[in-house]
């Protein structure tokens, strides 16, 4: 029974199941749709490129000129600065100390400076002029002894050596009343001008080393070097903080009023591009959101690829020609480092290049071009 009805039975049913299997494999796989309509060029001939959004102080990768651990950060991302504006702050106890060290120097050499320049002390005169006046009584003695033994008119009674021992406590006394009047005389003038010249110096160089010190630790004080927003934290209280140029940027700062839009036209279209030609540029994902660029620049030099869009004939060696565009962001839901559809305004290859059915070859006008956000694709 088996054999005779429900082997063959089987048989059938699998010869169904492959015949089936074998007409689902032939058919093609449904066309996916894409998320969003891609942007239209306004202009009949065109260059196209792919566009990164930049702030228009381009996007400063912050570091620190010196290594240290991370005592504060002052921002969080969005924040908006001023230039000078601290951002984060390296740990400075050491500094600080030599700090200290180099003030207390200062004050030491001040010091100094104002003894000097404070002399003479009204306290130091009075002395001064009591051995003046003490010289002069001595002299005054010597000098009477002197013509005492000098009166005595029988030169028996007055031997030689006693007479000249006299005259010389004479001149010993007045030399010690001029030696007097000189100290107060010194002592009235004051300091001595190097003198006060080298203390000078000395509190200019107490002073040079207090600044370099207080340098040393505002170098651990990153400030902000313009006007701008936040873009990237990437520290934190607590982290080392490496010198030198990183791979991820510790901050990124820019000033984000008014964006660029950084164009890669492909080297084999660059001489197309005119300075000063129109553009237009279209948000990923939404071609309503498009701005009419103003231009900037063109960086004169032509250099490799290497914000790679996707797409499938892109090579890894282009190289292209960098031409900057600006726009003014308003309420817009652009952002740094997003990527944009551009298409610059160009001359043809060849008359016949532009196409009859473009709107602009028509004689009308090029799209309009939305000054607001739009909505997202796929929404009314």
């Amino acid at each position: 029974m088996i054999t005779r009805y429900v082997l063959p039975l089987l048989a059938l049913l699998g010869v169904a199941f492959a015949l089936i299997a074998s007409l689902s494999a032939d058919r093609s796989p449904p066309v996916a749709q894409a998320v969003a309509d891609p942007a239209r060029p306004p202009f009949p001939s065109y260059v196209a490129g792919a566009g990164i959004v930049e702030a228009s102080t381009e996007n400063i990768a912050l570091g620190t000129p010196v290594a240290g651990l991370v005592t504060a950060v002052k921002v969080v991302v969005g924040d908006r600065v001023k230039a000078g504006d601290v951002l984060f702050e390296l740990d400075d106890r050491a500094l600080q100390a030599e700090l200290l060290v180099a003030r207390a120097a200062l004050e030491q050499a001040r010091s100094a400076l104002a003894r000097l320049k404070s002399l003479p002390r009204p306290e130091d005169v009075p002395p001064a002029q009591a051995r003046l006046a003490a010289a002069r009584s001595e002299l005054a003695d010597a000098q009477n002894t002197l013509s005492l033994w000098e009166s005595v008119t029988d030169k028996r009674a007055v031997t030689r050596e006693t007479l000249d021992q006299r005259r010389f406590s004479a001149q010993s006394a007045q030399a010690r009343v001029a030696e007097q009047e000189g100290a107060l005389a010194l002592l009235a003038a004051g300091a001595w001008g190097p003198d006060l010249a080298a203390a000078q110096a000395d509190v200019d160089a107490a002073q040079a080393r207090v600044h370099q010190a207080e340098t040393e630790v505002d170098r651990l004080k990153v400030r902000a070097p313009v006007a701008g927003q936040l873009l990237q934290v990437k520290v934190r209280a607590g982290e080392f903080a490496p010198a030198g140029v990183l791979a991820t940027p510790l901050m990124l700062l820019g000033n984000v009023d008014r964006l660029h839009v950084r164009v890669d036209v492909d080297e084999n279209d660059a001489w197309r591009v005119r300075p000063g030609a129109r553009a237009v540029a279209s948000a990923r994902g939404n071609k309503d959101i498009a701005v009419e660029l103003g231009f900037v620049r063109t960086e004169p030099f032509v250099v490799p690829k290497v914000s790679l869009t996707g797409e499938s004939v892109e090579r890894v060696d282009t190289r292209v020609l960098q031409v900057l565009y600006s726009f003014e962001r308003g309420d817009r839901p652009l952002y740094v480092g997003q990527q944009m559809d551009v298409f610059i305004d160009a001359p043809p290859l060849h008359p016949t290049d532009v196409t009859s059915d473009h709107p602009a070859s028509a004689g009308a006008q090029a799209p309009a071009v939305t000054n607001a956000a739009a909505a997202p694709a796929g929404q009314k």
